[in-house]
């Protein structure tokens, strides 16, 4: 249930992004280190959106993984009892 109520969050986020930028048909100049481009918003606003979700999609890899890291070296660490019960 949690998993398609963020879904349902992320996919009317996106489409808000979207119409915003199908809204503006101005161009807007960006520039790089190196170089510079003209785009309109509606372009620019799918493409920052598009890194943003890569970003966090990324971040969220990492965390997972860096917990199943710490479990398992925390367990890998535990001292075992080898005591015998009569």
């Amino acid at each position: 249930m949690r998993f398609y109520l963020m879904l349902l969050i992320v996919i009317t986020l996106l489409a808000f992004a979207f119409i915003f930028g199908s809204q503006n048909p101005q161009t807007i100049t960006l520039n790089y280190l190196i170089a510079r481009s003209e785009l309109s918003v509606a372009q620019a606003v799918s493409i920052f959106t598009i890194i943003g979700i890569i970003i966090g999609i990324l971040v969220t890899l990492m965390w997972r993984f860096s917990r199943k890291f710490k479990s398992k070296r925390k367990q890998a660490t535990r001292p075992t009892s080898n005591k015998v019960s009569t």
